[in-house]
């Protein structure tokens, strides 16, 4: 009588990438391990100068949950911010919306490359798809509301309010912060810079067959 193999659930499917599935326990965590030294590592490069900061975690984010999945892409981005900020926190105070941002990336990046799509150049269709959900959701929704509300309990940076100021007549309403952080404190050239090398790389580990990425 011939052996069948179990196929793995629809809900493992979803949650899981292809990499992941055909793993072993032990090496499932060295994966995991290993893309959260990732996010530990560009956490501990950022640039910061007062309000404004560059760096490569959104990049190293959905990165994550484009090789392990949306699980374990979203626990190992948070695990490497958390242990990032304690290495390198530079005298600021752990913010765990920032860290939750982050995380968001590696689940809708995971979520969005289980998207049906199979034709020539589905990849940039997806990847498309993840840069505009990490943008609105993580970078607006999640990480920018945070630091509003918290610059509103504490006090906005004199940077910020002058940037307010100049630009729109000193109005402190949310969407007002929102635009002046994106736009005139650097972090939407942030996230463009952070998209574009996702675009140049992604479709470049195709070529690495044990990743079993379904890229076209």
């Amino acid at each position: 009588m011939q052996e069948t193999t179990k196929q793995p659930s629809k809900w493992k499917r979803l949650l899981y990438s292809d990499l992941m599935l055909g793993l072993s326990d032990a090496r499932q965590i060295a994966y995991i391990g290993v893309m959260t030294a990732l996010s530990i590592a560009v956490n501990m490069f950022e640039f910061k100068f007062a309000d404004t900061q560059f760096s490569f975690t959104v990049f190293a984010s959905i990165l994550t949950g484009i090789i392990l999945g949306p699980v374990f892409g979203f626990v190992a981005v948070f695990l490497g911010d958390a242990v990032g900020f304690f290495v390198n926190s530079g005298a600021f105070v752990y913010m765990p919306w920032v860290g939750l941002s982050v995380a968001a990336m590696a689940l809708i990046a995971g979520l969005c490359m289980k998207l049906p799509l199979h034709f020539a150049g589905s990849c940039y269709v997806k990847l498309a798809v993840i840069c505009v959900l990490s943008l609105l959701v993580c970078s607006v929704g999640i990480n920018t509301t945070g630091f509003y509300f918290y610059y509103r309990s504490v006090g906005f940076t004199s940077k910020a309010l002058a940037y307010i100021d100049e630009h729109f007549g000193g109005v402190n309403m949310y969407w007002t912060y929102a635009l002046a952080r994106l736009v005139f404190m650097g972090q939407l050239m942030n996230n463009a810079a952070n998209f574009v090398l996702l675009f140049a790389a992604v479709p470049l580990l195709k070529a690495i067959k044990p990743l079993k990425l379904d890229i076209k």
